[in-house]
């Protein structure tokens, strides 16, 4: 009696190819430094493209640079001056990234909590770096530009983007899903296959029961739920009872592609919107950062908002960030972008506000697991570690039964949270422990350490020369 994994209907690490250019299914910027990512993935394999270490904030009709100075010295000691905060804003960002170095990653995601924009008070912020960078900034990876969200995240993010890069996989944030689902035998995917209802064992050492939107059901001896959290309440019904997710509304964002002859200004480098007057939060040429995100002589342009906007149609909305960003590039520059797609995206994130559990339980009783950004945080990291820990829970024990696996979903790609699940769960049905050892030797780990590690780290393995690293002010 097999394993079942049940998937979610809207993937989000996708990548659709239209015209030759990679569409991300949303903005998404992979971190190096993510320890599930490391464990779980060939860095090698994504050819990780980075980012600049900074940003250009646009903030009384000029561009600012804020850079990382350990990484950009120069363009970090010409940005004490610039209006993005106080020469005292900037040696602060220093220091609190140190301070996110102190402690486990377990310690920061269960440190007391507030607010990020209270968090920022606390730690003697100004509004001007508050308003003009954090914002802007922490509300394009949140998608809350009000800094609501746990200041456990704040904590965390920061440590991450102080020990890895920001990238890109040159074949688009869809590879992630593409890399896992490779390992997997072909039978273990099942496509366009919906589950309507789950139902656990009826009694000990029975079969809990997916039934499918065709009206067909499945017996399995394990059934693990990997959606996002209104749905795999709604599946799942009574059985999260006990450990329900958050109940609160998620957090959404609208995300526009245009194509253009050539990008506004050239370099590999994100912007932001620091006066948080219109609709645009940030933007930035993808194909800058990885050139293949865009056919030859071409340059993809990617606008992010926060909010699926529902109230504009969405001839309005394009509309609208072309009449913007014209304000910042030029209306003449902006006049030849030709839209490509508009992705909204209504539950990009669970919500993260206070007060929050990131560690929620996978196991569910009555051969019911559930993983997903909404046990955790809503980060990649987090979708991988839950996906494992829900397979290592589901995983029988060394010298158990055999179990198959099989994964079920909507659309045309698998959910990094149900692609560990079930790759850990096929590592059970070919008699491995479910052992952290076992479990990254099935799935072909390359477990890669920080910058300052030997060959083969993400560091090495996303390195450019510094002809391509674009500087901020250029």
């Amino acid at each position: 009696m097999s394993a079942t994994c049940c998937c979610c209907p809207w993937l989000q690490v996708r990548t659709d190819e239209v015209e030759g250019f990679l569409l991300d299914r949303g903005f998404q910027i992979f971190l190096t430094s993510y320890p599930e990512a490391q464990a779980a993935l060939d860095y090698a394999a994504l050819d990780l493209q980075p980012f600049y270490a900074g940003a250009l904030v646009r903030f009384e009709g000029d561009f600012h640079c804020v850079a990382d100075p350990l990484r950009h010295l120069v363009d970090g000691l010409g940005s004490l001056g610039n209006p993005i905060g106080t020469p005292a804003d900037k040696i602060k960002v220093g220091l609190f990234r140190l301070k996110s170095l102190l402690g486990s990653l377990d310690d920061l995601l269960a440190a007391p909590e507030t607010t990020i924009y209270q968090r920022l008070k606390e730690e003697g912020f100004s509004d001007a770096i508050i308003d003009r960078f954090f914002r802007p900034f922490l509300g394009g990876i949140f998608f809350d530009r009000q800094l609501g969200t746990t200041s456990r995240l704040f904590a965390f993010v920061m440590r991450m983007l102080a020990t890895g890069q920001n990238c890109l996989p040159a074949d688009g944030i869809g590879a992630v899903s593409d890399q896992l689902a490779a390992r997997l035998p072909a039978s273990a995917i099942k496509l366009s296959t919906p589950a309507a209802a789950v139902a656990g064992a009826a009694a000990p050492g029975g079969a809990a029961i997916v039934t499918l939107a065709d009206g067909s059901s499945l017996a399995a001896k394990a059934v693990v739920v990997a959606v996002e959290g209104p749905e795999a309440g709604r599946l799942l019904g009574p059985a999260m009872a006990a450990a329900p997710s958050k109940p609160a509304a998620g957090v959404g964002t609208c995300c526009l592609y245009f194509a253009a002859p050539r990008p506004a200004r050239p370099g590999n480098t994100l912007y932001l919107d620091g006066e948080g007057r219109g609709i645009v939060n940030n933007m930035c040429f993808p194909s800058e950062v990885a050139r293949s995100y865009a056919p030859d002589g071409q340059t993809l342009v990617s606008v992010s908002t926060i909010g699926t906007l529902d109230e504009m149609s969405e001839q309005q909305l394009i509309d609208t960030v072309k009449q913007e960003l014209g304000g910042w590039f030029g209306a003449g520059e902006v006049a030849g972008w030709r839209h490509l797609k508009t992705y909204r995206i209504p539950f990009a994130q669970p919500n993260q506000a206070p007060p929050t559990d990131l560690s929620r339980p996978v196991r569910l009783g009555s051969g019911l697991y559930v993983c997903g950004d909404h046990r955790t945080t809503a980060t990649l990291d987090g979708a991988l570690k839950s996906g494992r820990l829900a397979a290592e829970a589901a995983s029988p024990p060394a010298g158990g039964p055999r179990r198959g696996a099989m994964a079920f979903e909507m659309e045309f790609a698998i959910s990094p949270a149900t692609a560990a699940a079930v790759a850990a769960l096929n590592a059970a049905a070919a008699g491995s422990p479910p052992s952290s050892a076992a479990l990254s030797k099935s799935l072909d780990c390359r477990i890669q350490q920080l910058p300052s590690s030997p060959p083969g780290s993400p560091a090495q393995a996303v390195a450019r020369s510094s002809t391509q690293q674009q500087q901020c002010g250029k």
